[in-house]
């Protein structure tokens, strides 16, 4: 694939990344349910147990005979007992390890609350060329020396990236499926080349209808590479219009258990930070981190997500004259939580508006598959475009990744059908 190095940096400079810094992330992120359990039990690393001599920072190694380097951010409260993520995040053509943790690591620090260490890796002449897959060994010796002296849990290693970044990731994905749990492809190309590709992966790919850098053709022929691996349901995602300043985001069916395939396609460029018409931030950080959050091990009792719902959602037939809604926390942590809204329609509906009142001030900071909107403890939810008219019979959900303190009891949530 030809690429434009010179459009790839400065379409990425202008992207600015430090809006990365992502404290509210806005309502109205679009996605289906994706097939989420936890895969595998808790491995922890050797490093687990040791006093670690990593620090935050940029550290150097060796790696097929020439010295590479890495920037690391430890949790701010690193507990060699726990093992944690491991996330990395690579930096796209032109840009650099400390643009990508001065960015926050593509908004997902903020989001992890402590639940991952986090790696910036350099590339060379600042790109991932992966010459006879130096890169990707790179990656290998950088996973030896982090979890050598980290406790990391050896299931849960993770990669994300924009432009040159993707198709790092996408690389690793082709190439080490057996290593990484997941990867995030933002904007990328098959650009760093794809040893192997035929080994099941957690994937979620991000890529702008007017790419005109990498384009989405090559965007799509990726995704469907993963969706083959991971034994999906045939399908063509759904796709926003050109002009519409919006995205669509669509999570395949009937993959391998453990495997979920997501696709988010925006009204937009080159860009790793998509926002829709009249939003100050980008959905993707959040739709990102929910992605990686949904793949977890034996849970740390104080710490680590539940994955107990405070709501079962409710099996029996919803009124034929309109629609209902069941609400449930599908995962807490200390200060946060991710929730779901099922609806569920008794006859044919156009639209649903579902409102429900928080008892503890819990606030939502982020949302997909319905636009949300808060008035203090209020809120309320309507579908989007693409999910408001269902059948007699049919179901739609939607979810959200949520903020409490003190406790967080399920409300009782209400369903309006147009």
């Amino acid at each position: 694939m030809a690429v434009n190095k010179l459009a790839l940096s400065s379409l990425a400079a202008a992207a600015g990344l430090a809006t990365f810094l992502v404290t509210a992330l806005p309502s109205g992120a679009a996605t289906t349910s994706a097939s989420n359990t936890g895969v595998g039990v808790l491995a922890a690393s050797a490093g687990c147990g040791r006093a670690p001599t990593l620090t935050n920072g940029t550290h150097t190694i060796q790696s097929g005979g020439t010295q590479r380097s890495f920037i690391l951010r430890l949790p701010s409260n690193y507990d060699n007992s726990r093992q944690y993520r491991l996330i990395f995040g690579f930096h796209w053509l032109g840009g650099t390890a400390n643009n990508v943790a001065s960015g926050d690591y593509y908004g997902l620090g903020a989001l992890s609350n402590n639940s991952a260490i986090f790696v910036a890796p350099q590339g060379i002449d600042n790109g991932w060329p992966n010459p006879g897959g130096r890169d990707v060994t790179f990656t290998d010796d950088m996973v030896s020396r982090i979890t050598g002296d980290l406790c990391v849990d050896t299931t849960q290693l993770y990669s994300l990236g924009f432009s040159y970044g993707g198709g790092m990731s996408y690389a690793l994905a082709c190439a080490r499926a057996n290593v990484f749990r997941a990867v995030a492809i933002y904007s990328g190309g098959v650009i760093s080349g794809c040893s192997g590709g035929t080994q099941p992966i957690g994937y979620l790919q991000a890529h702008g209808l007017g790419d005109n850098v990498l384009g989405i053709s090559g965007a799509r022929s990726m995704r469907d590479r993963f969706a083959g691996n991971n034994g999906c349901a045939a399908a063509s995602p759904p796709e926003p219009a050109a002009g519409s300043g919006t995205h669509t985001s669509f999570a395949y069916s009937a993959c391998r258990s453990g495997y979920p395939v997501e696709w988010h396609a925006f009204d937009g460029g080159h860009t790793p930070t998509p926002q829709d018409a009249g939003s100050g931030t980008s959905w993707l950080p959040g739709v990102t981190w929910r992605f990686f959050a949904q793949f977890q091990g034996t849970p740390n009792p104080t710490t680590n997500p539940t994955t107990s719902p405070s709501v079962v959602p409710t099996t029996t037939p919803p009124p034929s004259g309109g629609c209902t809604a069941a609400y449930a926390v599908v995962s807490q942590w200390a200060g946060g939580f991710q929730g779901e809204v099922r609806v569920s329609a008794g006859r044919a509906i156009n639209g649903w508006t579902v409102t429900w009142t928080f008892a503890n001030g819990q606030a939502i900071n982020s949302a997909w598959g319905a636009a949300v909107t808060s008035s203090g403890s209020a809120v309320t939810a309507r579908n989007m475009s693409w999910n408001g008219a269902l059948p007699a019979g049919g179901t739609t959900t939607f979810g959200f990744i949520g903020s409490w303190t003190g406790a967080n009891p399920a409300p009782t949530a209400t369903c309006t059908a147009a």
